[in-house]
């Protein structure tokens, strides 16, 4: 008769078990990074990233949709609670420092784009994982992964240059104030125009 610790151990090691856990996770994350795209697009307005995340966030629900279908080919539920979990800690990230206490600071766009930029990373090592797994498992469309991966690769430029935009607008040289000038001896000197008063005795 086996052992707690030999059905530990065998547990710990059935991969059909370890990658519904796998499966499981990124779907968690998947909610996150959901309510987060669809945050960020609101936030930005106008500006290029608020153009072009609405379309990448209809993209991230695609392929969310596209996870669902994996997980039921493995018959694994939904993690509603974990992903419930996930986007509660999503919104209590909100409140990190940026340095400003009311007003939102261009510096919570990149930090935004950064967390968008790691979690496409993510998405895609998921992508390659079941590639992978894909060649001795036909529960796994190969050539659908395939093409998720490449989506993934496409979705992690587009944020990265909206990233490298947000670093310029909120941290370049055009977002810093013009130094003040100093004198020969080390005063600072007034920006205002020096007008010369002659005076008529």
């Amino acid at each position: 008769m086996p052992s707690d610790r030999d059905r530990s151990r065998s547990s710990s090691s059935d991969p059909d078990r370890l990658l519904r856990v796998y499966l499981r996770d990124h779907y968690a994350g998947s909610a996150a990074g959901d309510a987060l795209v669809r945050r960020t697009a609101r936030a930005h307005g106008p500006g290029p990233a608020g153009r072009r995340l609405p379309a990448l966030a209809d993209e991230i629900a695609e392929d969310r949709e596209s996870l669902v279908g994996i997980m039921t080919s493995f018959r694994v539920p939904v993690p509603r609670a974990r992903a419930l979990v996930a986007r509660c800690a999503e919104k209590i990230g909100r409140a990190k420092p940026n340095g400003r206490l009311v007003a939102r600071s261009p510096l919570s766009g990149v930090l935004e784009l950064e967390a968008l930029r790691l979690a496409a990373a993510g998405k895609l090592a998921l992508w390659r994982s079941l590639g992978e797994i894909a060649r001795g498992d036909d529960r796994i469309d190969a050539g659908a992964v395939h093409h998720l991966a490449t989506r993934a690769e496409r979705q992690i430029e587009q944020l990265q240059d909206l990233r490298l935009a947000a670093v310029g607008v909120a941290l370049g040289p055009g977002a810093r104030p013009e130094p003040r000038r100093t004198s020969a001896d080390g005063r600072r000197r007034s920006h205002r125009p020096f007008t010369k008063v002659w005076w008529v005795s």
